[in-house]
């Protein structure tokens, strides 16, 4: 492309799988993952995107349970974490691969030197197999601060991608309106929102209704299309955390829990979302119909007073220590004898 020439915005058919994992079992999951990749690229997606920590569960135990009766689980899960570089991320990339698509998924991922520390992680895998990126989900919420370590800026970056470039933000992380506008700043058109259903929530508080919000303001706001796949509770979930605390049943059993769908850059849904059940839901996308809405508000453009406001995000990824070896010495008579 010539420096002149105007960006490629394409045209794609996009998926949002909201399904439940097998719980607490990666392997099956990502069998699971795969089957699913496999029946959305072939209904002509070129992007398929998964919920939240979709590999291998969520820790639904930090709403229904003391910490300290919640820690067998928390070993559980952590047990059933992967790791970037492991045998589970290459079967989803070589999904991706076979399949010509890519693909957005939520983890557990091991921390690959302390035993024990867990992260929230979406991983974008590129439609050749590649791992383009990982993001450790920046703050978790509430509850699950018992589970995950928070991320840190590194991962605040935007993917070029076959279906235009892309920004990915887990649950919680698409009400910080700092970290979207710093993936928007970087020319994020297609916007992948990962979420768990949480029946557990506030008796007040319309988890559907929630996300579905969250999504149209991006989208909204940022002129983008946003993708939002969301799980479900499953049968096996609800009797694992209701096994011997029956009131967990119809807590868990709530509905308008889950919302998946896609939404445009005006705010309006392309088709229908699904609610609580498990499922696809398919959009044709058109990254130029993102032009004409800019007229009225381009927050990374003219409708902004870069003059005022300033942003920095420091992207430097952290460390729990920085070790400097002492550097070798041109010195012959500081040299060690043989």
């Amino acid at each position: 492309m010539s420096e002149t020439s105007a960006p490629l915005l394409p045209r794609s058919r996009v998926a949002a799988v909201q399904a439940a994992p097998v719980f607490l079992d990666p392997a099956a999951t990502v069998d699971k993952a795969c089957a699913l990749i496999a029946e959305a690229a072939g209904n002509g997606a070129r992007l398929v995107a998964f919920p939240e920590v979709f590999v291998a569960a969520y820790p639904y135990w930090n709403w229904l349970m003391t910490p300290i009766e919640g820690a067998e689980w928390h070993e559980r899960l952590y047990r059933a974490s992967i790791l970037v570089d492991g045998p589970e991320v290459a079967a989803l990339c070589e999904a991706a691969r076979a399949h010509d698509c890519t693909v957005v998924i939520g983890i557990n991922e091991r921390d690959p030197v302390s035993v024990g520390t867990l992260y929230n992680c979406n991983l974008i895998i590129g439609a050749d197999g590649s791992l383009l990126g990982r993001h450790r989900k920046l703050v978790p919420t509430w509850a699950e601060k018992l589970t995950w370590a928070g991320g840190d800026g590194s991962s605040i970056r935007v993917y070029d991608t076959p279906v235009g470039p892309l920004g990915t933000l887990a649950c919680g992380e698409n009400t910080n309106t700092l970290a979207r506008f710093a993936l928007l700043s970087q020319g994020e058109l297609v916007h992948v929102a990962n979420y768990i259903a949480l029946p557990v929530a506030p008796a007040t508080y319309n988890m559907a209704e929630a996300i579905r919000i969250r999504a149209t303001a991006h989208s909204f706001e940022g002129k983008v299309f946003t993708i939002v796949a969301c799980s479900t509770v499953s049968a096996e979930i609800i009797d694992a955390m209701s096994a011997d605390r029956p009131a967990n049943r119809d807590l868990l059993s709530r509905p308008n829990s889950a919302f998946s769908g896609v939404i445009d850059p005006h705010g309006n849904l392309i088709g229908d979302p699904l609610i609580d059940v498990e499922g696809i839901v398919y959009a044709d996308i058109d990254l130029g119909e993102c032009i004409r809405p800019k007229l009225m508000h381009d927050i990374i453009g003219g409708y902004n007073r870069f003059d005022i406001f300033n942003l920095t995000v420091d992207r430097t990824p952290r460390a729990s220590a920085m070790f400097v070896d002492t550097p070798p010495t041109d010195d012959p008579s500081e040299e060690t004898p043989s």
